[in-house]
């Protein structure tokens, strides 16, 4: 068995392996083929997310959108399973045959209750009640972009492999991706890549909050509020008895813990007591099994303000994710290829545009120079306040991600300035930084056999041997109306 020390140089990857086996060079021309392709059709990918952006589709509802990048797709050679896990906008495209078998995530729902102009100022929009405030237009088409280079890439080289592009609906709430591996989508695949929208570049090691989302509706009876309140139970009087417990829960809970709620319906009008009240309730933590509890507890507020209040209440969990599984084999991987590709440089426009919406962003917010850098490579410990079920893809097979600049530096997630920058150029150039990234990385997984091998060893020594995946949601089937009002 012979020795060698694998190096990465400019111009060239030498990945050693044993003397049995042929020493594989990559050469960089390769990459450089990847890139210009991407940038060669820049434009129309700039094109297709704003199209998206304009949809603005939310969660399971989002069929022009996925069949917009379904077409993009087709048109590229990629074969399409539509409609996968008994939800009518995911999808699968695949290129290639055998291993390995790389897949790319890609999403496209907006987020309800939040519009915007393609202004650097507050500008709501009038005939929109829903708006891409978390860049889910520039994911998909992005992940779409790096998809389709990679194919053309292992067509022009015949390189043996599958390549794929997940389409998956209802990140927001919906945990479309869920079903899609509870389905067994996943289960070949060796390596995932995603990406989300950001205010900077980044491709560091963390994990997310492990998360539940549950809507309780509570049932009354209606009276005139005036002349026979008597006769009458309030719904509303259940959801508001409820959220005061569950608000004085906060005291008694691990503080890494995150609640939020919102009342999606509590009648018409005052004067008719409401017999039907609904509050939808995000519970989260860094560690499933505590969110599980926590939820729990909650379901005895819930039923405790019923008994209370004189109503019933019963409740739909609409979805539930895993916190986000690390991997810092591929998160160096894909670090040394953002490196490679670099951050977002404003033009003139672009830079008085992020001047003018910098004034609305919190005094200490980076310059918008800060857009063009990358940032150092990290370990974060614990989890970062935010959920995703791309966490669950990443407890069934090796899964990395980056952040690309989409956004002005500074610029909040689910906010009208995330909306805004990248509802314009600024969104545009950071996707492409992205697609690019994610692209480059496929090609190391293809040529580089043991990288794949070293990502799979960590996967599995993080998971342990015992584990065994269990969905959060159980087995109910995708809430494909989640984001249908009550009554409507």
């Amino acid at each position: 068995m012979m020795r060698c020390v694998c190096r990465r140089a400019v111009g060239i990857v030498v990945v050693c392996i044993t003397m049995q086996m042929p020493v594989a060079v990559f050469a960089q021309d390769d990459k450089a083929m990847v890139l210009a392709q991407i940038e060669s059709r820049a434009t129309r990918y700039g094109e297709i997310a704003q199209e998206i952006w304009d949809l603005a589709e939310l969660g399971y509802l989002e069929e022009q959108s996925s069949a917009l990048l379904q077409s993009t797709l087709a048109q590229a050679g990629f074969t399409l399973d539509v409609g996968v896990a008994d939800i009518p906008t995911a999808f699968v495209a695949s290129f290639g045959n055998g291993r390995p078998v790389v897949a790319i995530l890609a999403e496209f729902d907006a987020l309800p209750g939040i519009t915007q102009a393609r202004v650097p100022v507050r500008q709501p929009l009038t005939d929109s009640e829903s708006g891409h405030a978390c860049g889910h237009h520039l994911f998909g088409t992005g992940s779409t972009a790096a998809a389709i280079a990679v194919k053309e890439w292992l067509q022009a080289t015949n390189t043996p492999g599958t390549i794929r592009l997940y389409g998956t609906p209802a990140e927001e709430g919906g945990s479309g991706k869920v079903y899609m591996v509870r389905a067994g989508l996943f289960d070949d695949v060796d390596v995932v890549l995603h990406w989300h929208p950001g205010d900077r570049n980044g491709a560091g090691v963390y994990s997310t909050l492990a998360i539940e989302s549950v809507k309780f509706r509570f049932h009354g009876v209606s009276a005139h509020a005036a002349a026979a309140p008597h006769l009458a139970r309030s719904a509303l009087d259940g959801v508001e008895a409820m959220n005061v417990m569950v608000n004085m829960m906060r005291e008694h809970v691990p503080q890494e813990t995150r609640i939020h709620y919102v009342i999606t319906g509590g009648g018409a009008a005052p004067n008719v007591t409401p017999d039907f009240a609904e509050v939808y309730y995000y519970l989260r933590h860094p560690d499933s099994d505590e969110v599980q509890h926590i939820f729990e507890r909650v379901v005895k507020a819930a039923e405790g303000a019923a008994l209370g209040t004189g109503t019933t209440v019963d409740y739909e969990l609409t979805g539930g994710t895993y916190a986000l599984l690390p991997n810092e084999v591929l998160a160096r991987a894909m670090q040394a290829n953002l490196e490679q590709v670099g951050g977002v440089e404003y033009d003139a426009a672009e830079r008085e545009f992020a001047e003018t919406l910098r004034a609305t962003l919190p005094k200490n917010s980076p310059p918008p120079e800060a857009a063009a850098q990358v940032d150092p490579f990290v370990v974060i410990p614990g989890a970062i306040p935010a959920s995703t079920d791309v966490g669950d893809v990443s407890w069934v097979v090796p899964t990395v991600g980056l952040s690309a600049a989409t956004w002005v530096p500074g610029t909040s997630a689910h906010t009208w300035q995330a909306i805004a920058a990248g509802g314009m150029s600024i969104g545009n150039k950071g996707m492409l930084v992205a697609a690019k990234t994610i692209a480059l990385t496929a090609v190391d997984l293809f040529t580089n056999k043991e990288l794949i091998a070293s990502a799979r060893e960590e996967y599995q020594r993080r998971v342990g041997p015992d584990f065994e995946y269990v969905p959060l949601l159980g087995n109910r089937a995708p809430p494909l109306d989640y984001r249908k009002r009550p009554g409507s």
